[in-house]
């Protein structure tokens, strides 16, 4: 699996393989792109920092602070 983010068009392209891409369906702000056998080959995540602000809502408060408390942290250490 390959992540690419394109931060200029805040779009997040997860590669699940190199198969040939035949077609694309798109709902919402995800489009999976297809092989000719039907297989998802490419996610795109269309106004990704939005998408995932609303998806973390969703987790339950403990996880939400240990996700942001443990990328915090990394982020610092990144620094």
């Amino acid at each position: 699996m390959k992540l690419k983010y394109n931060k200029e068009d805040d779009v997040l392209m997860i590669e699940l393989n190199k198969k040939p891409i035949d077609y694309a369906e798109q709902s919402g702000d995800l489009i999976v792109h297809f092989s000719p056998k039907r297989e998802a080959v490419l996610l795109e995540i269309l106004d990704a920092s939005q998408f995932f602000k609303k998806a973390a809502r969703t987790f339950p408060a403990k996880i939400q602070h240990d996700i942001f408390l443990q990328s915090s942290s990394i982020a610092h250490r990144i620094k």
